[in-house]
This record gives structure tokens, C-alpha cells and sequence, in this order.
């Protein structure tokens, strides 16, 4: 069966943010190419609203330096950064230590580490620019059921408004979240790690402003990170709260009342932004390390969350999974200039292996972070103060430090940028 006797090129099981960034570089690096995303959500390119109000509880991405360079490649950049917070600090301090350190955008001679962006507004962006791009088709709100591998292809059976339809294609990418089903009913093996920890998510609101400053804080109830995360206008007071906490700690901080609650983090964060006078609505979910050992099989890669789910304190999910999209775009471009099936397991492998590096380097860099810091032994208290001291007394560890949160640590996988055709451009 050629190419054209298949309805689809590509099947993405999931329209997320990780979906739909796919979708899009996709649509970008090759416009021939046929493209269907499987969505539960009724979410669609062509039904958005008409307007956006940030709201005071929306959840937040933190996006490295190097993911807001991929977006500026795909052409999405002026349009998220009209609501994106610069971090141009990051504060990382260990509770009732001498040990810290501070990263500054300026010694990179940048104009921010990263930026906080807020999750509906990301995907309103990708949403809209998805709505240009003629190879695309939309099925929502649908769920992929089941995948078949055939000799000519890959059949990807659909649930779709209540009934059951299927299709052909040359690839299938999972990308419908860490707690994707379609992963579990394939029989991928997922390697798991429980951090015995829980994330407290919510905005808070303090009475000094941010200054555009993250702060990582390393405390005897758990690390917590908060982000500046009110738009690039002036220097506000509300930053994007993750505190993570045993369940015991996690049930007390919810009977809390508001001001309870901003008492309690008051006295763990301590007093660098002033007084805690608001907090917003609290969600909260266990912490695992989860990765899959394969990501790929003939015709199924795994991507995003699916593949793998980091941490949040060390902000690096997104941003890993960002990077291995575009070096799968990459490994997909390629195999359609040699004639290859995009499905083609060398084609997969190639990807996998371009990404492993990063993905490992990433992940430890990520896991070893929480694990040292959330340790109480007194040795390794101490040798971590005299390592965030470290930091601001020799600039080449700062720097090397700074690289990884900026999701620079290694080779960066980068979108093609378009020419003036509309063509990518690969001189």
C-alpha cells in the first residue's frame, strides 16, 4: 500500500501541549504532510474564543531559554510572549543555611533565564496558529483506542462520538499525558520512582513584588519553587506556587484556611517577598519519577509525559519533552527525503538515540536536584551549602549550572527556520 492509499500520514494521539506543538513544527518542516490529532477534550483550531482573561487560578509552564528560542523558530513567540513573565533571576537557597546562589540573565548577556507562561493562553496560541495549517485534521473530542501494526501501515482504531471508526497511517505518536491509557493498553513497561511526595499547586500574591526573580527553596518540609507569573509589564506580586510535601503535611496545609495556609508558607519561605496575602486555589498530586525504557516500537513513538514525568520543582519536564519533539521533526523530515515509512523502526530508533543523552542528562540533572536537597543527613546538608557557595564563587560552575535550567545543557534540538517561500530552509 503507497502513501496515498493511507488516510493520514501521521495519527497524534493526544492534542495537548505537547500534541499540539508536535502538530504544528510538523505542519511547518513539511506542509505535504497529512496530519490527524485525537483529542478527548472538544477543544478545536477552528472553535476558539473570541477573547482571553487571564485568570487569577490558571496553571502556569515554565519555558527555558532554549524552548522560547523553538517557538521563536515556529513563529509562535510574538503572540505567547504578550503574556509571558521573564524570570531574569533565580534565587536557590537551602531553609536555615548559609548555602545560595543566584543566576543572572545579565551574565549570559540574555534578557531572562526562561518565562512563565500560563497554560491557556499557551494553548489558545498553538490552538491558533494550528489553524493555518491546511494538512491538518482535528478529531474531537475522540480517543484513540487501540493501535494495529500491518504490513503496510499502522490501523489506529477511534472512539469517536460514541461510536467506533478507524484509519490508516504511517505513524502513530502517543502524546495524551503520564497517565496515557494508550500506553498502558500497548504494554509499554514504565520504570517507576516514588518520591513519597506530593505537589501543592496554586498562585499566591505577596506584598513586595517579584522583580522577575524565581525562587528555588530547599526547606525541611519539602523544596518549593515560586515563579513570577503576571505578565511582562512591570514587576507584579504573583508568582506560581510548587511546594511539595509529604501527604501527611499536604492533608494539614488543606484544612488550612487562606490564611492559614499563607502562614504556613510564610514560615517556610521566609520573608523575601514581603508578606504571603493571597493565595489562590489549591491542586495537588503525587510525585513520581516515570520513564519508559522504549519509547518506540514499528509505527508508535512515545512523547511528552507519556514517555516520560519528571519532577516539577526543577521545572524541566516541558522543556525535555519540548526538545525531543523537535528532534523527532527532524528525524521525520529526513526519513521523507530518503522515501522511508515515518513508521519505520530505524527511522524511531534514530530518534530515540538522538534524544537519549538529553533525556538522561536531563532526568538526573532533575532527580539528583531533589534528592540531595530533600535529604536531612548533616554531611550532605553541609556539603550542599558549601555547593550553592560554590556557585557564586567560581563562574564556571554557575554557568554550567545555569545552562541546565535553561535547558541549554546539551545539544539543543532545534525548529528550521522558514524561508520566505514558506519552504524550511537546510543550507
Amino acid at each position: 500500500m503507497s502513501r496515498s492509499d493511507l488516510d493520514t500520514d501521521v495519527v497524534i494521539a493526544g492534542g495537548g501541549l505537547a500534541g499540539a506543538t508536535l502538530a504544528l513544527a510538523l505542519g511547518q518542516a513539511m506542509p505535504r504532510l497529512r496530519i490527524t490529532v485525537v483529542e478527548a477534550f472538544p477543544l478545536s483550531p477552528n472553535a476558539l474564543p473570541d477573547s482571553y482573561q487571564p485568570s487569577y487560578d490558571s496553571r502556569s509552564t515554565a519555558l527555558a531559554w532554549g524552548s522560547k528560542m523553538i517557538f521563536e523558530d515556529l513563529g509562535l513567540w510574538p503572540r505567547l510572549s504578550r503574556h509571558a513573565t521573564p524570570i531574569r533571576q533565580i534565587h536557590v537557597s537551602d531553609r536555615g543555611r548559609f548555602g545560595a546562589s543566584r543566576l543572572n540573565a545579565e551574565e549570559h548577556g540574555q534578557e531572562a533565564l526562561g518565562y512563565v507562561v500560563d497554560n491557556r493562553w499557551l494553548g489558545l496560541s498553538l490552538m491558533a496558529a494550528l489553524g493555518e495549517l491546511p494538512g491538518l485534521s482535528w478529531r474531537a473530542p475522540a480517543e484513540v483506542a487501540d493501535v494495529e501494526a500491518k504490513t503496510s501501515g499502522m490501523a489506529v482504531f477511534l472512539l469517536e462520538n460514541g461510536e467506533h471508526r478507524s484509519l490508516t497511517a504511517q505513524c502513530v505518536v502517543i502524546a495524551d499525558g503520564g497517565r496515557s491509557g494508550l500506553r498502558e493498553r500497548l504494554g509499554f513497561p514504565v520504570s517507576r520512582s516514588d518520591y513519597g511526595q506530593h505537589a501543592l499547586i496554586a498562585n499566591v500574591s505577596t506584598s513586595e513584588p517579584h522583580d522577575f526573580v524565581a525562587y528555588e527553596r530547599f526547606t525541611d518540609a519539602g523544596p518549593m519553587a515560586l515563579l513570577p507569573a503576571d505578565g511582562p509589564d512591570g514587576a507584579g506580586s504573583t508568582s506560581a506556587l510548587v511546594w511539595t510535601l509529604s501527604k501527611e503535611k499536604l492533608d494539614e496545609m488543606l484544612a488550612c484556611s487562606d490564611e492559614q495556609k499563607c502562614a504556613r508558607l510564610q514560615e517556610r519561605f521566609g520573608w523575601r517577598l514581603g508578606r504571603f496575602v493571597r493565595i489562590g486555589s489549591c491542586n495537588h498530586y503525587p510525585l513520581v519519577l516515570n520513564t519508559v525504557t522504549e519509547a518506540v516500537r514499528p509505527g508508535i513513538a512515545l512523547v511528552g509525559n507519556a514517555a516520560h514525568t519528571l519532577h516539577p520543582v526543577a521545572g524541566q519536564g516541558f522543556n525535555l519533552a519540548l526538545r525531543g519533539l523537535m528532534s523527532l521533526v527532524e528525524q521525520f523530515r529526513l526519513a521523507d527525503g530518503r522515501g522511508q515509512s515515518l513508521g519505520n523502526l530505524s527511522v524511531l530508533n534514530a530518534w530515540q538515540e538522538s534524544h537519549r543523552a538529553d533525556w538522561k542528562r536531563t532526568v538526573r540533572f532533575s532527580d539528583s536536584l531533589i534528592r540531595i536537597f530533600g535529604s536531612d543527613t548533616p554531611g550532605l546538608a553541609v556539603a550542599r551549602d558549601m555547593g550553592l557557595v560554590g556557585l557564586d564563587l567560581f563562574p564556571e560552575a554557575r554557568r554550567w549550572f545555569a545552562r541546565q535550567a535553561m535547558g541549554l545543557g546539551g545539544r539543543k534540538a532545534e525548529a528550521l527556520p522558514l524561508d520566505r517561500a514558506g519552504a524550511k530552509n537546510h543550507d
